[in-house]
């Protein structure tokens, strides 16, 4: 920027800024404007009143109720909020009423300065229906858009879209025509729930393609930047799971030009023909983007996406009139601080000329509290411990190789039903893709995470698969290489049982510990040998573990693992010598304890397990086939009636939560013999849903 930055901090145009959204995004904000010395104001939901955000705010707001509607998505209440704390700016972040132009006309009607582009940009690009039409009459390439209601079967397979949003809400593919109907009425409830606005519409769906994005940012003088491409192919139901900077797609296309290949391409593929031209991919893409801005006199940070496909051809999906999840893989590759940019350009500050050149390459991936496992159902609950011991930066730029954290929770915080369950964003930098990518592996399989099942695992396999590091990472990369192969814990079974092995010897420990009698004496130790102590954990993954030893004047011997010793023990912390290929090798871990949760760290992989009581209580057990509630939520629509035949597989209710619908469905062929909610009901996590009677159970009852 131009000495107008001086004048921007100094000056009194901007002094406090209100930040209209939550979690992450908000203390990404923050941490810009403490180091602008900027004052900074929250607001908060009921059910996010302890959030971290709202604590390192300088003054916070609350917005009375719990769901988005109630909360976030009432832009009358932000604006009185960051009226009565004496902001003179609001920044909308992402999501929520970021790209909603009401929002901001009532904004800047308040006399406040609006962080972010032109109401009539916002407005021409809040319509992805709208949008395309005028991009295509600007001469940027799209695909065709549908009208739901004239698509046939030459059409298919389409993809269902909320006009007004994005992020996977409101997003469905229908490859049956029958389906079209239902998925497009599910589509629409999704998108009035996350967006206030049900506008969907259909457009081709390319199994294959790459997702390749373009960050724009563009100053009211007519400097237009496209800063950096960013690829962003790796998904699950739509929505972005890993990023990068550089493309790994734009960089081989543009390889080959630059190479002089004139015909086939790497893995078979033949090079476009207008490469030929002399214009890169990249220079087209951010020529495209450009563009795009320019043809709606665009200010600010904003997102032009593009889906590309293997020869180098692309078109354009949708602009998003906001900064992104994904920026920080852009500053970390720039050296630009995004946020910054954002705020100067809305006090009347001039870019230079052209951006600084890209550097090295840099990765995110979206920690979510979800289990990919089981259809990526969102988790809900206490997080007890977030570690990443690696980490360089927060919030901040990296200027030399490490690993960056940006996060919306601490150790403690509650992940809820009502909003998006991502807990973080890890982001790596390095000189070289490869390094990036190992980098961040490394840190996630060492992070320490206690108390949700997350997407861990699968990140770090993702990240270490030969086809990730070979760049092949289209959007079908799930369906490619299996999401059971890559959801698999990071932890072998052989490894998770060693584990557990720990754990129960550091239960022992911390039992001795406690004790207030003979709390020095090893646990079970005994002058003359006696049966085993026995303790028994239940894993998620493997099951129930009965892990039997007796502590020794040696040390301990453990049932079922011969040749391993111990060489240290702590309630924290247990260090055992097992057998290897070419002798002992030592492993240790670290135990911690929430009730009756334990959580082992180990190079081998995290595991975690529920410690058994010695005697269950019948009341405890559960019918066979009950359909448990797999997350808090809100039932929304029922499937079947009591006393009706069911299909396994067969939808027996809908519950929402975390903005997107979840299909409860039967486990088996049978009766449905209960249903014990009924439509609007809250239910919580665990709750029996429903009861099915198998048919074998239905049989035999008839039998007798």
């Amino acid at each position: 920027m131009t000495a107008s930055r001086s004048d921007f901090v100094t000056g009194g145009l901007i002094s406090t800024v209100l930040v209209a959204n939550r979690g992450e995004i908000a203390r990404r904000v923050f941490a810009t404007c403490r180091r602008m010395g900027l004052g900074t104001v929250a607001v908060y939901s009921d059910a996010d009143a302890a959030a971290p955000h709202v604590g390192e705010a300088d003054a916070a707001v609350r917005l009375p109720g719990n769901t988005p509607a109630e909360t976030y998505l009432r832009g009358e209440l932000i604006v009185e909020a960051a009226l009565s704390a004496g902001a003179d700016a609001i920044h909308p972040g992402y999501g929520f009423l970021s790209e909603n132009a009401e929002f901001a006309r009532a904004v800047q009607a308040a006399g406040l300065v609006w962080i972010g582009p032109p109401i009539e940009a916002i407005e021409q690009m809040g319509s992805k229906v709208a949008s395309k039409k005028m991009m295509d009459a600007a001469g940027v390439p799209v695909l065709a858009e549908l009208d739901p209601t004239e698509v046939t079967e030459a059409h298919l397979p389409v993809l269902i879209k909320a006009s007004a949003g994005g992020g996977g809400r409101g997003m469905r593919v229908v490859r049956e025509l029958a389906d079209l109907e239902p998925q497009i009425a599910a589509a629409r409830r999704e998108a009035e729930s996350a967006f206030g606005d049900p506008t969907v519409f259909c457009e081709r769906y390319l199994e294959t393609g790459r997702h390749i994005e373009v960050q724009v940012m563009a100053d009211t003088h007519g400097t237009i930047w496209s800063v950096g491409e960013r690829e962003c192919s790796i998904q699950r139901r739509h929505q972005k799971v890993v990023e990068e900077a550089p493309s790994p797609l734009v960089e081989r296309i543009d390889a080959m030009r630059a190479s002089g290949q004139e015909a086939v391409a790497e893995r078979g593929h033949a090079r476009p023909a207008r490469m030929a031209n002399g214009h890169s991919m990249r220079e087209r893409l951010f020529e495209a983007a450009r563009l795009a801005a320019g043809a709606i006199g665009y200010t600010g940070a904003g997102t032009v996406e593009f889906l590309a496909d293997e020869q180098g051809d692309f078109f354009f999906l949708e602009m998003n009139t906001r900064l992104q999840v994904e920026h920080p893989v852009t500053e970390c590759t720039t050296g630009l601080d995004l946020v910054r940019l954002q705020l100067e350009v809305a006090a009347g500050g001039r870019l230079p000329a052209e951006p600084p050149a890209m550097r090295g390459h840099s990765i995110e991936v979206r920690l979510y509290a979800e289990d990919p496992a089981h259809d990526w159902q969102p988790q809900s609950g206490t997080v007890h411990r977030i570690d990443i011991p690696s980490v360089t930066a927060e919030f901040d730029l990296l200027e030399r190789a490490g690993v960056r954290l940006d996060t919306g929770v601490v150790d403690g915080s509650v992940v809820g039903v009502h909003y998006d369950p991502m807990l973080a964003k890890v982001i790596s930098y390095a000189e070289t893709r490869t390094e990036a990518a190992r980098l961040l592996a490394t840190a996630l399989q060492r992070a320490r995470i206690h108390g949700l099942v997350t997407n861990r695992d699968l990140l770090v396999r993702v990240l270490r698969h030969p086809a990730f590091l070979a760049g092949d990472t289209d959007t079908a990369f799930f369906d490619t290489h299996g999401l059971s192969t890559l959801a698999v814990p990071l932890a072998s079974e052989a490894d998770e049982a060693l584990s557990i092995v720990a754990a129960a010897l550091a239960d022992a420990a911390a039992n001795r510990v406690a004790a207030r009698v003979g709390g020095g004496l090893p646990s079970g130790w005994r002058n003359l040998p006696s049966q085993s102590q026995r303790k028994s954990y239940e894993s998620r993954v493997s099951g129930v573990h009965e892990v039997g030893y007796r502590f020794t004047r040696s040390g301990v011997t453990v049932d079922g693992h011969e040749g391993v010793e111990l060489v240290e023990l702590s309630p924290e912390r247990v260090v055992l010598s097992v057998p290897g290929e070419r002798g002992p090798v030592r492993r240790a871990f670290t135990i911690a304890r929430y009730g009756d949760l334990v959580c082992v760290d180990s190079p081998l992989g995290p595991v975690s397990a529920r410690r058994l009581p010695r005697f269950s209580d019948p009341a405890d057990q559960v019918a066979t086939g009950s359909l448990l509630a797999p997350m808090p939520g809100s039932v929304i629509r029922l499937g079947a009636e009591v006393g009706g035949r069911v299909d396994a597989g067969q939808p027996i209710l809908w519950l929402e939560a975390m903005k997107m619908e979840h299909t409860i469905a039967a486990p088996t062929a049978g009766v449905l013999s209960a249903l014990n909610v009924t439509v609007g009901q809250q239910v919580d996590i665990g709750a029996v849903l429903a009861v099915v009677d198998p048919d074998d159970a239905v049989n035999e009852n008839q039998e007798q």
